[in-house]
């Protein structure tokens, strides 16, 4: 009776103080009720009291008081301190929310939440513990906000959510939050969320991930404004399935066992890009803003690996791979790492992407499918030698490679391997437009099929194989080429005439350090020749079509380099030496848009190709 009495006199105490708010007590967890919501309280068979909706059993109640806490609706915050933590429910979601606190580990039951004010729940937590945790279940969006968080579970994840449903998770602005997992646990990520996970806001979150992945998402990623640092896991630093896209943010992402971000397809068959990727299952990954850094280390892994396509538009994109290859038992064959990998096309329309491959068999792009390059900067490097499992299963460094067509329209590109081709299409090439630069100690640029210039800039720099390769016929139909070869039987241009392929130039201005290949068919121009091209090392020239100039360009130091200079225009080809570059520099500093003085230099008829590493015989016209 005494109890109840106390109960009574503070319902009374809510109810004459308006602006009051009645904190009923459930072990740690206290329910907010503002006296002008609560109305009409019902207390039956002096064993319940219910209120806004909300029943107690009177004998669980420790506690009720009266005092003129603010409570702002449908925020429930959860403040962990050392050993405990405390649950704060507002009175117009508590009979929505169930929630119970053991220790620092914290279970939220959400039921009905749609009917909430037509809005979403909020659950707000902060503070700190070194064992605890934050679970989430229920079938409704919400928003988890992280507002100065440190939280360590050293037996599982430390966010949980088993909701399918959309989650915001967002960092307060202004916070420093940290989630730590346990090791040897069963959980599948520090952070780990059965629906869709969208991360925000202009706070940092730390994540270290010690017993599979930092953060995954049974459903898609995005990743929006936060400040994210992933600084270790045992397994990928993100992991996902149906999609992954990065609006804005920065996001750091080092100290893995495996892939950066992997992001895979929930079912077998893709939807491929749907309007707002709504109900989109593609594996795609979207980087459209921001600034990605990611750092592997393993062997054979993947800085960003896309299940369908990768399509990078926008933003500041850096990633570093340094494991060697490895064998790949699943697929029994030999793997490098790679910067970027795509199992399905590969396109960038824009932003900053820095690449650097330094293992064995490493690559910085590797499309399974196409790939398109069509503005932004690409830089991409590998610097690692071969990766050899055995004589018949090797993984090859190239800087960048795809296995469908390879089409370049605009923007810069740079690639650089210190073996093998800098960059390898393992099926058409084209370039239209755009700087494109590659250097290689193979093949600079290669490509299983045809390839065709007719636009834009292309240096392509070998100090150990042809220039530019084309394993069926090349086509220069405009544009800017500047091909060097190493010495015989390389040639700057090669095309494969040993299957009755042929080199054809109607357009553009070239210039081939080593020559054309022999039996080229050449029209709607003229060919000279400059002799003794390693006697011009380190040199600056200048290529005009009569009067006007096409481009200066420097010839590269490289000790193997072909023995004559072979141009073409579609006028009347003439050059100065030792000018001054000016103006829009490219190709790596090798190539200028201006330049000013010089002397004219003596182009003699070109005499024939040198044969391309057999191919060809007879005159080059």
């Amino acid at each position: 009776m005494k109890k109840i009495l106390t109960i009574v006199v503070c319902l009374m105490l809510a109810i004459v103080a308006g602006a009051q708010t009645l904190n009923v007590k459930v072990g740690n967890v206290v329910y907010l009720f503002p006296a002008a919501q609560a109305g009409d309280m019902e207390y039956a068979d002096g064993t319940t009291l219910t209120i806004m909706g909300k029943a107690f059993a009177v004998a669980d109640i420790d506690q009720m008081t009266v005092n003129q806490t603010e409570v702002k609706n449908n925020l429930v915050s959860i403040e962990y301190s050392s050993s405990s933590a405390t649950v704060k429910v507002p009175g117009n979601v508590a009979q929505y929310v169930e929630a119970t606190v053991s220790g620092a580990h914290v279970t939220i039951t959400p039921t009905n939440t749609a009917d909430v004010d037509g809005d979403e729940i909020t659950y707000q937590l902060s503070g700190s513990t070194t064992d605890g945790s934050f679970v989430l279940g229920g079938s409704y969006k919400c928003t988890v906000s992280l507002a100065g968080l440190t939280l360590t579970n050293p037996s599982g994840a430390a966010i949980e959510i088993s909701n399918s449903k959309r989650i915001q998770l967002s960092a307060k602005k202004g916070t420093e939050n940290t989630l730590t997992d346990g090791t040897n646990g069963s959980q599948k990520a520090c952070i780990y969320s059965k629906g869709q996970l969208q991360m925000q806001g202009n706070g940092t979150l730390t994540v270290v991930g010690k017993t599979k992945h930092g953060i995954k998402s049974a459903s898609y990623i995005s990743i929006k404004n936060l400040t994210l640092n992933i600084t270790a896991a045992v397994g990928d630093g993100i992991n996902c399935e149906e999609y992954f896209q990065m609006k804005s943010g920065t996001v750091t992402i080092s100290g893995v066992g495996d892939d950066g971000i992997q992001c895979d397809m929930d079912g077998t068959t893709s939807t491929g890009q749907t309007t707002d990727h709504e109900d989109e299952d593609s594996g795609n990954v979207y980087l459209e803003g921001g600034t990605l850094n990611v750092t592997v280390t393993a062997a054979a892994t993947k800085g960003v690996k896309a299940a369908g396509d990768l399509l990078i538009s926008d933003g500041e994109i850096n990633v570093t791979t340094t494991g060697n290859g490895a064998y790949d038992s699943d697929e029994r064959d030999a793997k490098g790492s790679a910067a970027l990998k795509s199992d399905g096309n590969m396109a960038i329309s824009g932003g900053t992407v820095t690449l650097k491959s330094s293992g064995t068999g490493g690559k910085g792009i590797k499309a399974d499918g196409t790939l398109t390059v069509s503005d932004g900067t690409l830089s991409a490097t590998a610097s690692g030698s071969q990766y050899k499992y055995s004589s018949s299963m090797t993984a090859s460094p190239k800087a960048i490679k795809s296995d469908g067509a390879m089409t370049f329209s605009g923007g810069t590109t740079y690639a650089k391997s210190a073996y093998h081709e800098g960059i390898e299409s393992k099926s058409t090439l084209t370039v239209s437009g755009g700087y494109v630069y590659a250097e290689a100690s193979d093949d600079a640029i290669n490509s299983a099929s045809h390839m065709t210039i007719n636009g834009g800039y292309v240096m392509a720099n070998s100090s150990g194989n042809d220039g530019m390769d084309a394993n069926g016929n090349m086509y220069i139909q405009g544009g800017n080429v500047f091909a060097v070869a190493s010495s015989q039987p390389e040639v700057g241009l090669d095309a494969n005439t040993e299957s009755r392929y042929k080199l054809y130039i109607t357009g553009g201005n070239v210039v081939a350090i080593g020559g054309f290949e022999n039996g080229s068919s050449i029209s709607n121009g003229t060919a000279k020749q400059l002799s003794s091209a390693s006697s011009y090392k380190g040199k600056w020239f200048a290529l005009y079509n009569g009067s006007d100039l096409a481009f200066a360009f420097k010839v590269p130091s490289n000790s193997r380099m072909g023995s004559s200079i072979a141009v073409y225009t579609t006028g009347t080809p003439a050059m100065k030496s030792g000018v001054t570059g000016s103006g829009t520099s490219f190709w790596s500093g090798y190539g200028y848009s201006s330049c000013s003085g010089g002397s004219s230099v003596t182009l003699s008829t070109y005499s024939g190709g040198q044969g391309g590493g057999g191919g060809g015989g007879g005159r080059w016209w």
